[in-house]
Parts: C-alpha cells; structure tokens; sequence
C-alpha cells in the first residue's frame, strides 16, 4: 500500500506582524506549489521473530537534496533515533512522523492497535518532495544565461535538485542555508507527511471519492485532525508557538485566519520536558482550539503574481523582534499605528469580498469590467462607464486599490519606527510603477515584508506585461499561482505523473 498526500505553499497576503497577536485576522492564500510525502512499507510482510522487537525502521528520502536517513522508531515510547549520518536531519518530519504515530496509539482501541503494530513493524520509507516554486533558481538561471522569466523557470525538470547558498554566514560555523521563495515550505512539508502517515495508518480518511462527499462533517473532522497534529509537530521543530497560518492554509487552503492562544501547546511543549507522547496527544486533541478560519479566495478573473527581487537577505524572526521591540518602547504610537492597520485590513477584505458577491449576481458586467481594466491604467478605469452596476462594480475595484495603498503606507510607519526594511525603498518603487500599470489591482510585499518577496493582484492578460515589466528590473516572476485547495490525497507518485506528461507531449514519429 502507498499512500501520497500534498499540502500546499501560502502568501499572506494581509495581516503581517498583526496575526502574531488574537483577535487580529490575516488574509492568507494558498498556492499551486506544493509539497508531497509518499507513504509506504519498507517490508511486505512482517517476519515472525519482529514482533519481539522493540524498535521499528524509518527510512526517510528527500531525492532533490540527495539525502536518505534511517531511522528507529521505538514502539514503546514512539520517540525516534537517528541511525546514519546526524548531517541530513529533519526536525520537521521527525516531529511529523512521531506525533503522527502517537495519535493513532491515543486514538485506537486493542483491535486497532493491533493493525497499527503489524504496519509499523513493517517499516515506514517516507519521501517527501517540493514543487520548484518552493525553491529559489535564479542562480542557475543566470549561470545558463536565460533570462529572469516565467518561461526559463519552466524548462527546470519537475523537483529539480535544490543547491545551498554558497555564502558562508556567522564565519563558516552554520549549515549552508536552502535559497527559498518563502511560501512556507516547513509547514506545507510537515503537513503532507502528517496527512498521509494519519490517512496510510488509519486514523484519518482523507479520500475524496464521491461515496465520501456525504460524510463532510467527518472529513472536516479529520482535517482539524491534520490541523492539530500539523500545527504541534511544527511549533516543536520550531522551537516556538507561532501564529499557525501557514499550516492552517497548508491544511485547509485560503483563508481569513485569526490565530489560535499560545497556551493551547503547552502540553506539546511539555512533551519536550519529557512527558509521555501518547499523553501530550490527548491533551492535544482534546485542547481549546480557538483559531478562526472564514473560506477566502481572490475574485474570479483575477490572477495572484509573486516576484523574486533577488536581492534576499530579509529575517522574518530578527524583523519580528525589532518590531515587538518597538512595541515595547512606543507602546501609544505603535498602538495606533496597529489599529489604522486592522482598519486597512478589514477594509480590503471587505472589498474583495463585495467583489466576489458582485460578480456572482451581475457576471456579464463583472466580466466586462474586469475585460476593459485589464488593458487600461487605473486612472482610466472609470472613463466610458455608464451602466450602474458596472460603475459599482469599477468603485470597488479602485477602493480596494486605495486601501491597499494605505495598508502599504502604515507597514512602512511600522518598519521606519522599528529600524526594519518592511518596504524598503527599493520594493516601493518597484510597486508604485506595478500598480500603475494596465490591469494591476493591486502589488505590495508578503507577510514579514522585507527585500525577499513582491505580489501583484492582476486582471485577464494584464499578468505577461507585469512579469516583462519585473524582469526588465531584475525581478523574477514565479510560476506560482493561488489555488484555494488545502492538503489533499493524491492519486500516485507525483514523478510518475511529471514523466506521463512529458512522455505523451513528445510526438512519436
């Protein structure tokens, strides 16, 4: 039996910094890139003498960075050991995988338990494999002398080996860092390999066939199952309690998202000082879970653009710091510059949405609108209009455009007042001349900010003259686009599939 499940990268499109704190509220679209764990036996079937055995195997593969560690997984007290070289360690998949199996002991009765030990006693070889847009190409781009495109992007093979940065940071004494595109590729990593060692275990089913559709009460059950274990196993490798966005896209898909209290992992943070996983797990499943998550996605006809500036560098952590730093010490003018930001905020998902509603009630003049915007600048966008319904339709386009002008301009207050670059100088022009340009919505920089990241909302065609236009400024377009679907089984190997298509695109003469 081989189990493959996918979870999928995100980009917080609102809500930076604010989501760090309740009651405040994120917008976070979830992505076509995503990550895959393929679950299955190391051994077909169970030898006699292993039932007297007190550790199991765990192979775990990561092909893009040539890596295999074997693992033990002890079935008493479900913790792991490392066998091979400590250099390729995971913290995020070794946490995924021993959760994963406490849950199914917490959960189980004698019978089942018994089903889960003959499959554990068969080993678990785990792969887990991210999509291209997790990682950052340009160098060897550049180094063919393609250009900064969409296009050069796409001649990469599927899942093409990931290189280190070659700087060697803090004197040569750390590990060489992955390049990444920062859409969140630990979290949609420990989400894949959490749902389908849940799915390939038995605890969860995360199956879509149309026989399950009518059980949509127990397929959102186990996805808050996915949701628990996923945002536990995360925070530990972590080694803090974020805000839990990027799983909870990675789970669930786009979404508003208010996070969950902090206190709520306490018990997995127990764990590390030694109390019982199985224990930790109960509390877990059994916690006060009190994030808030409202469906979201762009309207329709409207495309989400993500650029690489490649002049990299930011630390969300180190940003994050200099911010609560600041809190700290102008705790009046950052509270007000807070609150003008969860006004902004609100404000453009307000939009967003009256957007989706206008046109799922008025299609044909949606359509029109959106038809006419994506070859014109936003100053024309009202010019020749004369039907209401498409003026209301052109009015909230260009209100949304102004708050997200203003939610630009209280981030950069924030960043100026914290010694930080949440917009540097450089993503502002960058995103002035984005915003002017014919069919653009709107442009800004993702979650933390920084020199890492620049999005564009865009309408129609309007996308292929943004991304010329970025590349003309040494900005690379992304092939990533939004695509609302959260963590999903898939129906085999994704390599298989890569090689299919290519096989059958190629004309055999």
């Amino acid at each position: 039996m081989e189990v493959v499940a996918s979870a999928p990268g995100k980009v917080l499109m609102t809500g930076g910094y604010l989501i760090l704190e309740r009651p405040n509220a994120g917008i976070v679209l979830s992505t076509n890139a995503r990550f895959y764990a393929i679950v299955k036996p190391i051994h077909e079937d169970v030898k006699p003498e292993s039932w007297a055995w007190s550790w199991t195997d765990v192979k775990l593969t990561s092909p893009q960075l040539s890596r295999e560690s074997m693992y033990k997984l002890s079935r008493k007290h479900l913790t792991l050991q490392c066998v091979s070289s400590s250099e390729s360690r995971n913290p995020f998949v070794e946490n995924a995988i021993q959760y994963t199996v406490a849950a199914a002991h917490a959960t189980f009765d004698k019978n089942k338990k018994e089903a889960l030990d003959k499959l554990l006693l068969q080993g678990l070889d785990i792969t887990i494999l991210g999509c291209n847009d997790f990682y950052s190409y340009r160098n060897q781009i550049e180094a063919l002398g393609l250009p900064l495109t969409p296009e050069a992007l796409a001649t990469l093979p599927p899942f093409t080996s990931i290189t280190f940065n070659s700087e060697e940071s803090n004197g040569g004494n750390c590990k060489p860092e992955v390049a990444k595109t920062g859409l969140g590729s630990s979290a949609a990593m420990t989400t894949a390999v959490v749902a389908a060692l849940l799915h390939y275990l038995g605890v969860v089913n995360l199956s879509t066939s149309s026989a399950d559709q009518h059980q949509e009460n127990k397929n959102s059950t186990d996805l808050d199952i996915v949701h628990m274990i996923a945002q536990s196993a995360h925070c530990i490798a972590q080694g803090k309690v974020g805000s839990g966005f990027d799983v909870s896209s990675a789970v669930y898909g786009s979404q508003r998202y208010v996070r969950f209290s902090p206190e709520v992992l306490s018990a997995a943070q127990a764990a590390v000082k030694g109390m019982p996983l199985e224990e930790v797990i109960g509390n877990i499943l059994n916690g006060k879970w009190n994030h808030e998550r409202t469906e979201f996605s762009l309207p329709p006809l409207m495309t989400l653009l993500l650029g690489e500036p490649g002049t990299g560098g930011s630390s969300t952590p180190s940003m994050v710091g200099a911010v609560k730093k600041w809190q700290k010490a102008d705790p009046e003018n950052s509270q007000e510059t807070w609150r003008k930001l969860v006004d902004a905020n609100s404000e453009l998902e307000i939009q967003l949405n009256m957007l989706r509603k206008l046109a799922k009630e008025h299609w044909d003049a949606y359509k029109c609108v959106i038809d006419n915007c994506s070859r014109l600048k936003p100053a024309k966008w009202m010019e020749g209009v004369t039907e209401p319904i498409k003026a209301e339709v052109v009015k909230v386009l260009l209100k949304a455009r102004e708050v997200m002008l203003e939610i630009r301009n209280h981030m950069r207050t924030m960043g100026e007042a914290a010694g930080v670059p949440i917009e540097p100088e450089s993503q502002t022009k960058l995103l002035d001349a984005t915003m002017n340009m014919e069919g653009v919505l709107l442009a800004g920089v993702p979650g933390a900010g920084g020199f890492d990241a620049v999005f564009a909302v865009t309408f129609g065609d309007s996308s292929r003259n943004v991304t010329n236009a970025w590349s003309s400024h040494n900005v690379l377009a992304l092939l990533v686009r939004e695509d609302p679907q959260g963590v999903c089984l898939e129906s085999g190997d994704p390599r298989c599939r890569e090689i299919t298509s290519a096989v059958s695109s190629v004309n055999i003469k």
